[in-house]
């Protein structure tokens, strides 16, 4: 019997019971899609968070209260990270950072600027009626906006006078203008922020990315640092120093000078437990990644339980038909049809299942990635496609082998018999 023939038998078996073919279809879609989509969330979660990092700019690097040797407690590793002091023994040495420490910092020959940093978290600010919550509060100084590659779309930044001053003046990102001002031009106008009047001095470019999962990053408002310690985060430890290399090139450098002007500061140097962490975006780059890679792989291990499940379902229906059509198989046999034959067909029958129900797997995974999923835009991965079809069809010769066998060893006499 013929390839040809083999097939036809098996699609006219197949067809004989449409719904029980689909709803065994189904489960190897489900699995299918499943993997392909799970997989392009998880690797659009990390291209976002690269996308973050990357914001920074590849010539910074954060400074920020360590939790190592008795450290000043963790407060976030970006521009804007969560404050919450976490003690973590005894802080006999340990010292918090300061702006002294950040004017310190510029006698580094190769580091441009330092930007001493608090931030306040979800502050509630309101404009003639209207309130809005402002992710993160930032007070600094105006070289924060070129290290952490913060532009001004319209209006201007503060100066230092105003840092000097304490000017209640901020640049607010373009999330904020929008939910306070709407349609309103908000350069001059006064918003209301724990009581205290600040004037919009200019408004952030829009980043160009925002997800419900993560931080929106134009969410923000950025004023003078004595201005926020004063209404806000009081006289305190910083949140962290955004440092500006003098180029990418000398990051490593800077990352160097910058350990050791601190470790002096901080009389670390001779103890060797350092009360500070020093980030390039490198680093942080790599442990995200890394992080990132071990998250998609979990989601798509998840995934490929389903299509497990698809597969064992195979090998249910295949056994019921098997039983089901016990005679016609004696008959086929009874009249000259090879083992081969019999074999053949039901691996046909189950990888034909497994092989549509992987088309249309992958069809709904690449349809399902064009949508946005909790705040992500799922980024496909090819080779999870492949990978995922390629493991449909191993899944329906795999599971359709045994009932396959199993009709093939079947006897005619004992076929006849059957009822």
């Amino acid at each position: 019997m013929s390839p040809f023939e083999v097939l036809r038998f098996a699609l006219r078996g197949l067809s004989a019971n449409k719904l029980r073919s689909s709803l065994t279809t189904l489960g190897i879609l489900i699995g299918v899609g499943a993997v392909i989509l799970l997989v392009a969330v998880g690797n659009g979660s990390s291209e976002q968070i690269k996308q973050s990092i990357q914001r920074l700019g590849a010539d910074s690097l954060t400074v920020t209260p360590s939790t190592t040797g008795g450290g000043g407690g963790f407060r976030g590793g970006f521009p804007g990270g969560e404050r919450g002091d976490t003690d973590s023994g005894p802080r006999t040495q340990a010292r918090d950072l300061t702006t002294a420490d950040a004017d310190a910092l510029l006698q580094a020959t190769s580091v441009k600027s330092a930007s001493p940093v608090v931030t306040s978290q979800s502050v509630t600010a309101g404009y003639e009626g209207t309130s809005a919550t402002i992710s993160q509060f930032v007070g600094t100084t105006p070289s924060y906006f070129a290290a952490a590659n913060k532009t001004v779309a319209s209006g201007t930044g503060f100066t230092a006078e105003d840092v000097t001053a304490a000017r209640k003046t901020l640049v607010i990102g373009s999330t904020v203008a929008s939910d306070l001002f709407g349609r309103v031009n908000p350069l001059g106008k006064k918003i209301d922020v724990g009581g205290i009047r600040f004037t919009v001095a200019g408004v952030l470019k829009a980043t160009g990315s925002s997800s419900s999962t993560f931080s929106d990053p134009d969410s923000i408002a950025v004023a003078p640092l004595p201005a926020v310690q004063e209404t806000l985060t009081g006289y305190g430890t910083l949140d962290q120093i955004i440092v500006q290399a003098k180029d990418s090139d000398t990051v490593d450098t800077a990352q160097a000078e910058i350990t050791g002007i601190l470790a002096q500061r901080h009389d670390t140097a001779a103890s060797g437990a350092a009360d500070f962490t020093v980030s390039s975006q490198a680093s942080v780059q790599s442990a995200v990644s890394e992080s990132s890679r071990t998250f998609t792989v979990l989601l798509g291990a998840v995934a490929a339980i389903s299509l497990l499940v698809g597969g064992i379902g195979i090998t249910n229906i295949m056994l019921v038909t098997v039983t089901e059509r016990t005679r016609e198989i004696g008959i086929r046999k009874a009249i000259g049809a090879p083992r081969g034959a019999i074999l053949g067909q039901f691996i046909a029958e189950a990888t034909v299942l497994s092989l549509i129900g992987g088309l249309l797997g992958v069809l709904a995974g690449v349809i399902g990635s064009l949508f946005t999923i909790v705040g992500v835009k799922p980024v496909l991965v090819p080779s999870s496609i492949v990978l995922a079809l390629g493991v449909s069809v191993a899944i329906g010769l795999f599971f359709g082998s045994y009932p396959a066998n199993r009709a093939a060893k079947l006897r005619p006499i004992e076929a006849l018999r059957h009822d």
